[in-house]
């Protein structure tokens, strides 16, 4: 999920994006949402990822760090392989519940730190397809507060500002919804006066992640290609989804 704050309703006129009011009263958001982000890694790690899900135990560590290590041995790009992280439909920016999956640009060299890393690459192309959205409505975004399971890869982290071009920070709790129910459970009980209040108290910048202008300037012409892939497959995936129901 892409989220942004904005004092005032902007609309995208394409419904690419959705609106909603904030929690803070009198306030707005901006959210672009994925179907499969995390989902589209797990996926890769439940199908192909048994060595990996072996060691992982015997050791003590996450399948994900290996998984993440194995695909930092690829180049940027991977390539030319790009993932489509359609796994099950997709709501921003297309909402179209036909759209799948789909691996382009297999070669011989292909191996699978490449594939590890396209899945890291596409989903993060993916979460650009909003932020395009949202700079092109105006809303200024200075900054990416990354959250979450997806968060917690140094390396995962690095390609999301390399491919989007911004800074990404994490901060000291890494769920952020749960950390935002519990504030606004705070400001309610009384326990804060405000929001504002609650959220200077209780929330600090840990570790901030800069883009490599290189890697992005590659990114920038990998992603042209990764969006059109999505129009090129459209009509494709729709025809699929009539063949499959039968």
């Amino acid at each position: 999920m892409v989220f942004a704050f904005s004092d005032e309703p902007v609309v995208d006129p394409q419904l690419r994006l959705h609106t909603f009011c904030h929690a803070v009263p009198g306030k707005w958001h901006l959210m672009g949402v994925m179907l499969s982000a995390g989902g589209t890694l797990q996926w890769y790690r439940d199908a192909y990822c048994q060595p990996e899900k072996v060691v992982a135990q015997a050791t003590g560590r996450d399948p994900y760090e290996l998984i993440c290590a194995e695909a930092e041995q690829a180049p940027v790009g991977c390539e030319g392989l790009i993932l489509l992280p359609y796994l099950t439909g997709e709501r921003a920016p297309y909402a179209d519940a036909n759209a799948r999956g789909v691996l382009f640009g297999i070669t011989r060299r292909t191996d699978r730190s490449h594939v590890a890393r396209a899945v890291l690459e596409g989903v993060s192309y993916g979460l650009r397809d909003s932020f395009e959205i949202m700079a092109r409505m105006n809303v200024p975004i200075t900054q990416v507060r990354a959250s979450g399971g997806g968060a917690r890869s140094p390396f995962w982290r690095q390609i999301q500002a390399d491919v989007s071009g911004y800074t990404h920070v994490t901060i000291n709790v890494d769920e952020g919804p749960a950390l935002g129910v519990a504030l606004l459970a705070g400001v309610g009980t009384g326990v804060y006066n405000s929001i504002e209040e609650a959220c200077r108290a209780t929330i600090r910048v840990n570790a901030s992640t800069e883009p490599n202008p290189a890697a992005h300037a590659t990114y920038d012409r990998y992603h042209k290609v990764y969006q059109s892939l999505y129009a090129h497959l459209k009509s494709d995936f729709a025809e699929v989804s009539k063949i499959v129901a039968g």
